[in-house]
């Protein structure tokens, strides 16, 4: 199997997975590092928030899991872990998490001769994020966006 198969076969049953568990996946990388094959996954409930109670279950749930299922047919080391404050946005479900939140876009093209905006997202409809720059409200498709992430603004 290559590793794009491999990477997809992954993904599908570790979302598959954590739907069972009423857990979002955020992300997932399959890389080398140094001498292992490191499977790190990044988790999030759908209201937000994830403990380090939650990660630790679902490390040992899903360690078992994926052994049953032999995908990975070699040692590897399985990290589970929020996303954290910064965690990127890549989804509706994750931009529409962002209404009225302060984040950051990257654009794939121009809009206006521009590829980075921030502003607030004011909301999140079809395949469209609006977003609140200030001046006026511009509306960017959720595929021209290479990536998001919201701000931290400090107290």
């Amino acid at each position: 199997m290559d590793n794009e198969t491999l990477r997809n076969e992954l993904r599908r049953t570790v979302e598959d997975f954590l739907k069972t568990q009423n857990i979002d996946l955020v992300d997932l990388i399959y890389r080398y590092e140094g001498r292992g094959l490191v499977l790190r996954i990044l988790v999030d409930m759908p209201e937000g928030g994830i403990s380090i109670g939650d990660c630790a279950f679902l490390n040992k749930a899903l360690s078992v899991f994926l052994d049953e299922k032999n995908i990975l047919q070699q040692h590897y080391i399985l990290e589970i872990s929020s996303p954290g404050l910064d965690r990127p946005l890549k989804t509706k479900q994750d931009f529409s998490r962002s209404v009225n939140k302060k984040v950051r876009f990257f654009l794939r093209e121009p809009i206006e001769g521009k590829l980075e905006y921030a502003g607030v997202i004011s909301k999140v409809a079809d395949e469209t994020v609006y977003v609140d720059i200030g001046r006026r409200i511009i509306q960017i498709q959720l595929p021209k966006i290479t990536k998001g992430k919201q701000e931290i603004e400090e107290a």
